[in-house]
């Protein structure tokens, strides 16, 4: 058992009458689970919702949670989470006696001003604005083209004399490995990927040959350039959020993300690129799968990130008889994933316009 199995984690919302709040939250949970950082995620409300704060901690305390942080889901420091939130966990009347059973409480801080919700709030206003969206993001990328052109040039330049020292690599990986090199910031990426022998030219025939691709959340779809792809004939496709998918999760006590895969692959995944950035239980479902012969996909890219299962769903995917990429160990996640896909369909996309020349 490793480290992270004896923490749990408690995201705090307000509570309400209305169905979303509660939605929202266990969306959020599921989200975190599939990261697989945390193994254990509940959720608790302060009011009008169950369970409440001391019920959740209690209810970790019983699983055998040593240690349990407790994340508001607020955006900035208020009442409720200085003084509200604090007297419900009854920090100083319960801590003595949690500690007497092994168990921490740890508080966190709210969400605050972040990068990352700025994209979502951005992301909103924009989709609010409909189609002058779409006329701001043209004009927007026309005078930061030039910019962004020059900036992946010299970034390119840099990587490319980092990875100068690397032996006997196939010349149709490097440009896989460059992509995920500077998708990361992270040299180390070059060693740690594994790429088969019929990997590369698998991939770039499955998607000059239109096949489904398949991703298993939502953020390694949103990384695909979808135009590019029907180009091809091809589309890419996501089962997290199917509402086949959600019924079969609670049903069988599963990831959504496992249930998605087993989804897409009743639907079939012959002659299919399967992109996993996110889940080693979709991995899992997959290698599974191909081992009794029910998926035959073209290529799986299988980098799937965290501390649990993660390392161990990778080296599942790399002993089947498939074409596969993998990153060795536990790094990886949706931006590997994208930028190995996305290098595979420049590559594409050039052997294309060389045979037209």
């Amino acid at each position: 058992m490793s480290f992270m199995d004896k923490i749990g984690l408690i995201i705090i919302g307000h509570g309400s009458k209305l169905p979303h709040n509660r939605e929202n939250l266990e969306k959020l949970a599921e989200l975190l689970r599939e990261r697989a950082v945390f193994k254990t995620v509940e959720i608790a409300f302060m009011v009008r919702n169950t369970p409440t704060i001391p019920e959740a901690i209690e209810n970790l305390a019983k699983k055998g949670i040593s240690k349990i942080v407790l994340v508001p889901a607020f955006l900035a420091h208020g009442v409720h989470t200085t003084r509200e939130i604090p007297e419900l966990i009854a920090m100083k009347e319960k801590e003595p006696q949690l500690k007497e059973r092994g168990i921490e409480l740890v508080y966190g801080e709210p969400l605050g001003a972040d990068a990352r919700i700025a994209e979502i709030i951005e992301e909103k206003a924009l989709k609010a604005l409909g189609q002058e969206a779409q006329e701001t993001n043209a004009l927007t990328d026309a005078y930061a083209l030039r910019a962004s052109s020059d900036i992946v040039k010299a970034s390119m330049k840099l990587i490319r004399q980092a990875l100068r020292d690397l032996e006997n690599v196939p010349s149709s990986h490097m440009p896989i490995i460059e992509r995920v090199v500077h998708a990361t910031a992270d040299p180390e990426f070059s060693k740690m990927l594994v790429i088969s022998e019929k990997a590369v030219d698998a991939g770039i025939a499955a998607i000059k040959a239109g096949a489904k691709i398949v991703a298993d959340v939502k953020m390694v779809k949103a990384g695909i350039n979808e135009a590019r792809l029907k180009k091809f004939g091809a589309k890419i496709l996501t089962y997290i959020d199917d509402k086949r998918a959600i019924k079969l999760a609670n049903a069988e006590s599963i990831t959504r993300a496992a249930a998605g895969m087993r989804l897409a692959i009743k639907d079939g995944l012959d002659d299919a690129i399967v992109l996993i950035g996110n889940a080693p239980t979709a991995a899992f479902e997959l290698a599974d799968a191909i081992k009794q012969g029910i998926a035959k996909p073209a290529l799986v890219i299988a980098v799937p990130v965290g501390y649990v299962g993660a390392s161990e769903s990778k080296d599942a995917i790399s002993k089947l008889q498939v074409p596969y990429i993998i990153v060795r160990g536990r790094k990886g996640g949706s931006t590997v994933a994208v930028a190995i896909f996305n290098a595979l369909l420049s590559m594409a996309e050039q052997d294309v316009k060389t045979k037209r020349d």
